[in-house]
């Protein structure tokens, strides 16, 4: 297949033969492939234990980061699980959803998914192919991220914008958190 780069997002597109790229997903990966994934997948949005669910992630391909954070629910791509890496001490929240790939009428793209380092990511976020996050960033809930944005920065809204820039010096240790 050819691939080609596409548009602001860093793509790779796969032209596929006819129509409904999803009804070829078969050409694109194994078979056996988002079955696996599926299946680790899913067991991870389950577990209670952030250390389970990192050990899962990783068995899919995903680089997680020490220290980061999955919240139930959040679903990561099944397809290209491989092309997503989550920076240490990262949270990601409840039902988010980070993509890799999208399957299009007569195409299938793919992009790298790069979280950086002290990022959080709030509940019900979609993170579409082919974006970065800088690090420590917050993007807050319902967000659907389809651009890169910049380390230290709060970004929102659907598609996200940055709403302002964050503080450089960290917080303080609330303590409950030692």
């Amino acid at each position: 297949m050819a691939a080609s780069e596409h548009g602001p997002r860093r793509l790779t597109t796969f032209p596929v033969r006819g129509s409904n790229s999803l009804g070829q997903w078969r050409r694109i990966v194994p078979w056996w492939r988002p079955a696996r994934n599926f299946f680790l997948i899913y067991l991870a949005r389950f577990s209670p234990s952030l250390r389970l669910k990192r050990l899962l992630y990783r068995l899919t391909g995903m680089r997680v980061g020490r220290g980061s954070s999955i919240g139930l629910m959040a679903m990561f791509d099944v397809f290209f699980p491989e092309l997503i890496e989550l920076g240490e001490n990262s949270i990601v929240g409840y039902a988010a959803t980070i993509l890799a790939h999208e399957f299009l009428i007569d195409e299938c793209r793919t992009g790298k998914v790069t979280i950086g380092r002290d990022v959080v990511i709030g509940a019900n976020v979609t993170i579409l192919p082919g974006v970065s996050v800088g690090d420590r960033t917050i993007v807050s809930a319902g967000s659907m991220v389809n651009r890169d944005l910049p380390a230290g920065v709060l970004a929102g809204g659907v598609p996200a914008r940055i709403i302002r820039r964050l503080n450089e010096a960290k917080p303080p240790n609330p303590g409950w958190a030692e």
